[in-house]
């Protein structure tokens, strides 16, 4: 493989076109990053979007290690005088990291095995007339008698034929044919099986995994993952059973080619090498690509139910008492403004004798009237199904116009301990910061949530188990993905937040905020020039994802880059409006009509300008300041308590997904804990992973189908809810 076919093969992956990959790969190179190249370079691209374009990214850097380990391997064999022409073809044209080290494996340098060994003591030859099978007639003990070698402590024939029957062994378990034959096999028909490595009392979480089997190409990632947890807690033993004997009987088919005297000898060789060597690589290997497989789908689901958990809507507006629930340290209190300012903090008693109740009743019911409260946010941790009854009977008792709302406090507490909160809030408590990000994380979601370590967030499945660096590496995509999309508030953002925007880093980031100290707000975005150590190269990343609602050019609030201002003005023109029209409510009422209508190829003609970047203009213009997530529902806010006894089978209740698994959904109903959909029972329809039905935050009808309040376990169906 060249470096010149990179564009090829990734185009014929992607269905694309070579040239939008060379394009994407040139612009990667250059240090462009993802979000600036899926939004501001499209006519280079040719419109491929995000999820492309980091497809391209990791292919490219895969393939250019692949070349560069086809090089060294290259180098290594011909340093040993060892390389063919069909061999050295082999290496070239090999697609995959594991094709290019299975060729290599019998000129890897290594310890010195029994193979080696039997090399030194001068029995290759013999080895070699073996795997000949030329000899029809014969004893093989008679022709081994001629290697018997005192000196090497070969004293016997029968010594002479194990150290040769030792090279054939490692001869041909270093085979790639028969290495990828049996691969090929064991991935068919092999199972990973399982059986308890302790007593059933102790294994309640795996007893599912007593003297359990399932093939190794159908078993699901959630299954893989949990199978590997039992194993690293010593509660499960697990192997991969396979029928050694066919697969012993399949290579020596491959390596046998007729009737020799060395038939036997041949076998023998082979069910040693297997059993020694070829298998237990095998089995190493194949359980490693399952964990990682498994690994990735985990990643996978958790970055599909992270984006729409970051891009919820925002109760915008409001201003929120945060409930931090809490048994005998108490529940902790926090009154934010509808700017996020601290207004008010407490700590209620809920659970313990009914003066405390009444008191905290009385201050909590003050507190709501002082500052106009108008939505109540319950963290729905420890104690959340008490504080929502003390929410509820607050709301009823006193006729109150206001709702609450559960909100998921994953990762709170640790953002309540984190730098980043001392820094925010230093006047107060860790226990009460938790209770501000409860309140604040239904203002913004995404402001609040990004300040907090993605893997903390609770959503996905396995996120322990999994690969922390690619994870991490995953989840912070996702992160910077979402704030890019809707952009940020360049004069409100805080060091996390501004984080994640294209070209900007933590250090970048601080220098923002501490230039808006030392400064004032931001007027332009060319003022970010004046930001310690942001460049020009920078700018041109950040500059189209960063929003100033009063900057003095309109453009400045709209996701319009300003490279684009000029082509910006040109396009109001020839609609017949001007730059200052965008400040004007009635003008702007009426580009609003005008600008969705406009023919953007044939502007596109008259400018010379490219029509992605015309299209996403007149967008632009058409919503100046607009946020993407008011086309999400907004979360479901509730005045009243629903009991687990009150919920019966065939009961119709209204939901919120609360997470998506491999294995079914998670749906907030309102109760202590979360019913489940199994993803039988999502669909009529045929679908690959639940998350092609439903997403994190969406609402919908689902019907009870089984109520187990022992277990406290919900059932829940989804395809059975009558139609409208």
């Amino acid at each position: 493989m060249l470096l010149t076919d990179i564009p090829v093969i990734i185009a014929r992956e992607l269905t694309v076109k070579p040239h939008q990959v060379t394009a994407t790969m040139n612009l990667l190179d250059d240090g462009n990053t993802v979000p600036f190249i899926a939004r501001y370079r499209k006519e280079a691209t040719g419109e491929l979007n995000e999820e492309h374009i980091r497809t391209i990214e990791e292919r490219t850097q895969y393939l250019r290690n692949l070349i560069k380990r086809q090089e060294e391997i290259l180098s290594s064999i011909e340093a040993q005088e060892k390389l063919t022409p069909e061999l050295a073809q082999a290496i070239q044209a090999a697609t995959k990291l594991q094709e290019l080290e299975d060729l290599y494996l019998p000129y890897r340098p290594k310890k010195r095995t029994r193979a080696q060994i039997a090399r030194e003591k001068g029995l290759e030859p013999l080895a070699e007339i073996i795997l000949a099978q030329k000899l029809t007639t014969g004893d093989p003990l008679v022709i081994a008698t001629e290697y018997i070698n005192e000196e090497h402590e070969i004293t016997t024939a029968e010594l002479a034929l194990s150290g040769a029957q030792d090279i054939i062994a490692e001869t041909v378990n270093e085979q790639a044919d028969i290495r990828a034959l049996l691969r090929k096999e064991l991935w068919q028909k092999a199972e990973i099986a399982t059986q308890l490595g302790i007593a059933e009392t102790e294994a309640k979480e795996f007893l599912t995994y007593k003297d359990y089997h399932e093939p190794v190409n159908r078993m699901p990632s959630h299954r893989i993952l949990a199978v590997n947890r039992g194993e690293a807690k010593d509660v499960l033993k697990v192997e991969l059973s396979t029928d050694q004997n066919a697969n012993i009987k399949l290579i020596a088919n491959k390596v046998i080619t007729g009737s020799s005297i060395f038939t036997q000898v041949i076998t023998d060789a082979i069910a040693d090498g297997y059993k020694r060597l070829l298998f237990p690589a095998l089995e190493r290997e194949i359980r490693a690509l399952l964990t990682e497989n498994a690994e990735k789908q985990a990643i996978r689901v958790f970055g599909l139910n992270l984006r729409p958990l970051l891009l919820q809507a925002p109760l915008a507006g409001h201003t929120v008492m945060g409930l931090d629930p809490g048994y005998r340290t108490g529940c902790k209190l926090a009154v934010i403004s509808p700017t996020g300012a601290v207004l008010d903090i407490d700590t209620l008693y809920l659970t313990m004798s009914d003066r405390q109740r009444q008191e905290s009743a009385a201050r909590a019911l003050a507190l709501i009237k002082k500052h106009g409260v108008t939505l109540i946010s319950i963290g729905n941790g420890t104690a959340s199904y008490e504080t929502e009854e003390f929410a509820a009977s607050l709301i009823n008792d006193h006729n109150l116009n206001i709702h609450y709302i559960i909100t998921n406090e994953a990762g709170a507490s640790v953002y309540s301990a984190s730098k980043l909160a001392k820094e925010e809030l230093p006047d107060l408590d860790v226990s009460i910061r938790g209770a501000v990000s409860i309140a604040r994380r239904v203002q913004d979601p995404l402001a609040e949530l990004v300040k907090i370590d993605p893997k903390s967030i609770g959503v996905g499945q396995y996120q322990h188990d999994v690969n922390q660096k690619e994870l991490g590496q995953t989840l912070a995509n996702v992160v910077e993905s979402c704030v890019n999309h809707v952009g940020v508030e360049l004069n409100t953002a805080s060091p996390a937040l501004l984080t994640y925007v294209a070209g900007v880093n933590a250090a970048v980031a601080k220098n923002i905020v501490s230039y808006r100290t030392e400064n004032g707000q931001f007027k332009s975005r060319k003022e970010l020039l004046k930001v310690a150590r942001l460049g020009k190269a920078a700018f041109t990343q950040c500059a189209g994802f960063l929003r100033i609602a009063q900057a003095a050019n309109p453009l400045d609030n709209t996701p319009v880059h300003p490279e684009s201002y000029e082509l910006a003005e040109a396009i109001l023109v020839k609609l017949g409006f001007t730059l200052k029209n965008l400040l004007d409510k009635d003008k702007l009422a009426a580009l609003q009509q005008t600008a969705p209508a406009a023919n953007a190829s044939s502007l596109a003609a008259e400018l010379n300008a490219g029509e992605p970047t015309v299209r996403d203009i007149l967008a632009a213009l058409a919503k100046p300041g607009r946020d993407p997530r008011e086309d999400v529902p907004p979360p479901q806010t509730r005045k009243n308590i629903v009991k687990l006894s009150d919920i019966m089978p065939g009961t119709l209740v209204k939901g919120t997904v609360h997470n998506v698994t491999d294995f079914g959904v998670f749906v907030d109903i309102g109760i202590k804990i979360n019913g489940l959909i199994h993803r039988s029972e999502l669909s009529h329809k045929p679908f690959r992973h639940p998350t092609e039905v439903v997403a994190v935050g969406d609402i919908i009808d689902v019907v009870v189908i089984s109520v187990d309040e022992e277990r406290k376990r919900i059932g829940l169906s989804l395809k059975q809810v009558p139609k409208a």
